[in-house]
């Protein structure tokens, strides 16, 4: 008789409870349609305070267990205060968290145990766009890299096909390299 070895991987992911979400919404695919939320408000000079608290999705409002609070600034040398990361380090901050969640959802699914996962993202930028000193400079990243180091029970190729699959399905990812609607309003 011949021993079956099963394979447990504990990256911490609900699996099921994803796979399981993916297929109802193949029934009701109005239930996928949500609206995330942010509020801001202006503390002093270049600092501001965002809050999130609800979102609305599977067809109703929702509040997070608890809420999330993130500060903004930008650092001396924009002759600020320095309190806080600036926006566009948050953004970064952003895709890197998207990218890294998908990597375990990814690996959870593959059964390939994590024994760590760090991601490093640096965006390029020249902010004579965001000065106006060279209307032909645009005021977002020119290029953003984003570096893995991976230490998983699998080989290069597998690691590295987690990570594909993971920037395929990441909704940062799409947002910073599509383009998005947005609409700013003064009410």
């Amino acid at each position: 008789m011949t021993e079956v070895q099963v394979k447990s991987t504990q990256n911490g992911v609900n699996v099921e409870a994803l796979l399981g979400a993916r297929n109802a919404l193949g029934e009701t695919p109005e239930a996928g349609r949500f609206v995330w939320r942010a509020t801001n408000e202006w503390v002093h000079g270049t600092h501001s305070r965002s809050s999130v608290r609800s979102y609305y999705g599977l067809g109703a409002e929702h509040e997070h267990k608890s809420g999330f609070d993130f500060e903004a600034d930008h650092p001396l040398v924009f002759a600020a205060e320095d309190n806080a990361a600036t926006p566009v380090e948050i953004v970064l901050v952003g895709l890197a968290s998207c990218l890294t969640a998908g990597v375990a959802a990814v690996a959870q699914n593959r059964e390939i145990q994590l024994n760590s996962v760090k991601a490093t993202v640096e965006g390029d930028m020249d902010i004579q766009g965001i000065l106006g000193a060279d209307p032909d400079v645009r005021n977002g990243f020119s290029n953003i890299r984003v570096t893995y180091d991976i230490d998983a029970d699998a080989s290069p190729e597998d690691i590295e096909a987690l990570v594909a699959q993971s920037q395929k399905r990441s909704a940062v990812f799409d947002i910073v390299t599509n383009p998005t609607n947005v609409t700013v309003e003064v009410t």
